[in-house]
């Protein structure tokens, strides 16, 4: 065989194994693809048509959810026997969201939590909010992010599988000024972590908090209360409330109050104890403000002695509201057909402080058309032996 032909047979050789590694990727992305994303018809509102989305890791764990609200629908994960179970609250068809209920696994915005009688000042000038909690606005006002469509795409890395939310909320909306361009994606990795991570840009000063408003119940959704649950927070003070649950502006050292989980402990432990933020919560539903953390260092764990489930949160917000449903109270039947009970799930919202509008010693939620919205919060889940 002369050079010519040897280089050619070469040419041609490495040419054949390329076509041969493409057409394996291929098909692997496609296997992949098959496995780990769906989507399929959720329904139909008077805004348009919704759709569910489904991600599914190597391990088993699915989550899914709507472009209705962005809603978290069901996180099904394994316990320490390898029996899977959906640890959130919320329903199987759409009609079901669309009624009354309290913002199961929803995106939250443009704020999440309360601001104090509907009202904040922004270089001098007061925009009044709609007031849909009392005298006050709360998670966003009437039509807030919860009830909207957003519009959803597809996202594929070769260690995650996604979904992609956008939705842009017009100038006043709510009361909001500026035009707020919003992007959420929802993550699932191969280590059984559910990223959400936000991003949003203006057109001029405004105010934004985002967050995510799942229940969570780690022996399963509609499987009694968590109150045996226990939960460890990286917080050494709370943001202290009135009885409109509207930060007082002082924060108070958790040291030897019921809002003392900087160790492992019950949630049920301390919450019907004779302590006035308690009685204004009627339980927990309090901001904790998280420690400074180092990187990869958790904000708060929630564990299920009965089902060995464990849920480590990792957040670059500042502050993580604590909820134990304490307003739940029978009236709401789940996806596994079981009512939801008082404290049957806590909720842990990653996000800036309550009412920070109108506090100045609180981290800013002002943006501006100069900055982007950016935060990130993970809720990775494994099993742990008692």
């Amino acid at each position: 065989m002369n050079f010519k032909n040897l280089i050619l047979l070469i040419l041609v050789s490495t040419y054949l194994i390329y076509c041969i590694l493409e057409q394996t990727n291929s098909n692997k992305m496609q296997a992949f693809d098959s496995s780990s994303f769906s989507k399929t018809p959720f329904g139909t509102t008077p805004d348009g048509d919704v759709d569910l989305y489904s991600l599914k890791n190597k391990n088993g764990m699915e989550v899914k959810i709507t472009n209705y609200g962005g809603i978290i629908t069901s996180i099904i994960v394994p316990d320490k026997n390898g029996k899977m179970a959906d640890v959130v609250l919320g329903f199987d068809s759409l009609a079901k969201y669309l009624e009354p209920h309290p913002y199961f696994g929803a995106i939250i915005g443009r704020y999440g939590n309360r601001i104090a009688n509907g009202k904040f000042q922004i270089d001098n000038k007061e925009y009044s909010l709609v007031k849909n909690n009392g005298e006050n606005h709360l998670h966003g006002g009437t039509k807030g992010f919860d009830k909207v469509i957003w519009n959803a795409t597809q996202i594929r890395t070769p260690k995650r599988v996604g979904v992609e939310m956008s939705y842009k909320s017009i100038d006043m909306e709510e009361g909001y000024p500026g035009n707020l361009e919003v992007i959420v994606q929802y993550s699932l990795t191969n280590d059984n972590q559910l990223l959400i991570a936000y991003e949003a840009k203006t057109d001029k000063k405004t105010h934004c908090n985002l967050t995510n408003h799942s229940y969570f119940n780690l022996s399963g959704e509609g499987n009694g209360t968590i109150l045996n649950h226990e939960l460890t927070i990286n917080s050494n003070k709370i943001t202290l409330t009135d009885e409109g649950l509207i930060p007082t502006g002082e924060l108070q050292a958790v040291e030897s109050t019921p809002f003392d989980f900087r160790f492992a402990t019950n949630i049920g432990g301390r919450i019907d104890n004779e302590n006035e933020q308690m009685k204004n919560g009627g339980g927990y539903d309090h901001n904790f403000v998280l420690n400074q953390r180092k990187n990869n260092e958790r904000a708060a764990t929630l564990f299920d002695p009965k089902s060995g489930r464990f849920m480590e949160v990792f957040t670059n917000e500042p502050g993580i509201q604590v909820y134990t449903g304490n307003f739940l109270d029978g009236s709401l039947i789940g996806k596994s057909g079981k009512p939801y009970l008082k404290r049957g799930a806590v909720c842990l919202e990653a996000q800036h402080f309550p009412d920070s509008p109108n506090q100045s010693s609180f981290p800013s939620t002002q943006l501006g058309p100069e900055k982007l919205y950016s935060s990130l919060t993970i809720y990775k889940f494994s099993v742990r032996k008692n």
